[in-house]
């Protein structure tokens, strides 16, 4: 499913796998996941990095290069892009932009193949996009398909933990600051071990385990008092915008600074989307008993044996925060936007959304880029589904890179949720792990 793409008249190195001599780099959807994503690349033998950080050139250049039809993270992952080739030393012909892609109603399947037509017209044919389809099985890989699979499947899930832990422990700490510097050892100490550990895959995973629980001690060891009041938020919508920052103009924190905590949904969420969507297709054209259809149960069932590994001491610290599995979201959403007719993450949206109320939040916020179909589709459901849920407050925010008030619509907001929380019937479940 990678497709190495260069610009016409540019060659593949030779010799080695594909990506020999090159340097990959990685739009920062979530900040956390790029950085043990470049390092599962490094422990392949291969160079690479997340992008530097967004700014204020990241939009000029994102603005200069798009017409204005494409959605905000389309602008700041080309904005990236093209920054760092504009900077002192960079060598095109050994430049590997990673862009996925993906089929379906998002604009996200033509990122790669528009980055592409940029990148020849402003003379950058040599510099190359390593692209996940779903349609040549890794060949642009070749002889790192298999262990880049796993490795990175783990760098995801392990990432995510992290985060979560990051998001239930910051509102509550005594001391400000010292959840985000535990989450930062821990980050680095899991890009250390993925980076250096061999990829036979029971020494790798025992070794990311091992990381794991050094980064559980950092989080159990930080003082604070986990207080029911503060109203608990959940946070959906494009999958882009709501993990990356810059593009968000870090919601989440604000929301936070506040009097908020906040449960936002994850980067293997998707995965676990598209293995669903997987098995819905090939049994729609008759294949689920097929090749086709044990390869796929047998990467599903890899994968949830490692997302169990590394979940699994983290048992006690997430009760009460159990993630729903994809089958309970899908059947949340079906009286509203039913997987077999609607696609991505308006579906995901929208499922989550009643999962969460079930949870016991006291309000959910759809983070998605201006324009977005998901997100359009996604807000003319929340009124129904709010009335639904008994009045949960369910609130739609757009980005395109301008200015807005947010500090007075997140007032009005969480007012909401605080109201809400006085009478809602799903009663939040504390974790039984307390803090220090």
């Amino acid at each position: 499913m990678l497709q190495l793409a260069t610009g016409s008249g540019a060659k593949s190195a030779g010799g080695g796998h594909p990506l020999t001599g090159k340097r990959v780099l990685i739009p920062p959807m979530a900040a956390g996941s790029a950085r043990l994503f470049a390092a599962g690349f490094r422990a392949l033998g291969v160079d690479a990095d997340p992008t530097p950080p967004s700014d204020e050139r990241t939009r000029e250049l994102g603005a200069r290069y798009t017409s204005g039809d494409e959605c905000y993270p389309a602008k700041v992952t080309i904005g990236d892009f093209m920054k760092y080739l504009e900077s002192p030393g960079v060598q095109p012909e050994r430049t590997v932009f990673f862009m996925p892609t993906s089929d379906g109603p998002c604009r996200f399947g033509q990122y790669a193949p528009y980055l592409r037509r940029i990148l020849d017209e402003s003379g950058y044919r040599e510099a190359q996009i390593l692209s996940p389809t779903s349609r040549n099985g890794y060949e642009g890989l070749g002889e790192l398909a298999r262990p880049f699979f796993r490795t990175q499947w783990r760098a995801l899930v392990a990432a995510d933990i992290l985060q979560k832990l990051q998001l239930m422990y910051r509102p509550h700490e005594y001391r400000k600051g010292e959840t985000d510097s535990a989450y930062e050892e821990s980050l680095e100490d899991l890009a250390q071990t993925i980076e250096r550990s061999p990829l036979d895959p029971p020494a790798q995973l025992a070794a990311m385990r091992d990381a794991m629980l050094r980064g559980r001690a950092r989080f159990r060891a930080i003082r604070g008092h986990r207080d029911p009041s503060v109203p608990l938020i959940g946070v959906v919508g494009e999958i882009f915008c709501r993990l990356n920052t810059f593009s968000n103009d870090d919601l989440v924190r604000r929301l936070e600074e506040y009097g908020a905590e906040c449960w936002v949904s994850d980067i293997t969420e998707w995965v676990w989307y598209t293995n669903s969507e997987q098995f819905r297709k090939l049994k729609v054209r008759g294949r689920l008993v097929s090749l086709d259809g044990a390869k796929a149960w047998i990467r599903n069932q890899v994968q949830r044996r490692d997302e169990h590994a590394l979940l699994e001491p983290f048992h006690e610290d997430f009760k009460g925060y159990e993630e729903p599995s994809m089958a309970e979201m899908l059947a949340a959403a079906e009286p509203y936007l039913p997987a077999s007719g609607a696609l991505g993450e308006m579906v995901l949206n929208v499922g989550k959304a009643v999962c969460l109320a079930n949870k016991g939040v006291d309000g959910v916020v759809d983070i998605s880029p201006f324009t977005c179909m998901n997100g359009i589709v996604s807000e003319a459901i929340y009124p129904r589904l709010s009335r639904d849920l008994g009045g949960l407050p369910i609130r739609t925010f757009y980005f395109d890179g301008t200015q807005a008030d947010l500090d007075r619509d997140l007032g009005v907001y969480l007012e909401l949720a605080r109201t809400y929380r006085r009478r809602k019937k799903a009663q939040r479940r504390m974790p039984a792990y307390p803090m220090a």
